[in-house]
């Protein structure tokens, strides 16, 4: 699955994994550059989804608003 199709949970759960995996040591300095690459890609997943669900928020209060409720 690419990181595009990957649920706002599955990239959360994962970037708390490899964040485990980096808090509990024990690997090697190439092992920890990757997990901390691909934490990073993980976190920008989530932050687009997050940014996704404020701007719909955001819609969804402005037609309120418009609408007069």
């Amino acid at each position: 699955m690419t990181d595009e199709k990957l649920s706002y949970e599955q990239a959360r759960s994962e970037l708390a994994s490899v964040v485990e995996r980096l808090e509990q040591g024990g690997t090697s300095l190439e092992e920890s550059l990757a997990l901390w690459e691909r934490g990073e890609k993980l976190a920008d997943v989530c932050q687009r989804w997050l940014d996704g669900a404020r701007e719909r928020v955001d819609a969804a209060r402005a037609a309120r608003a418009e609408s007069g409720e």
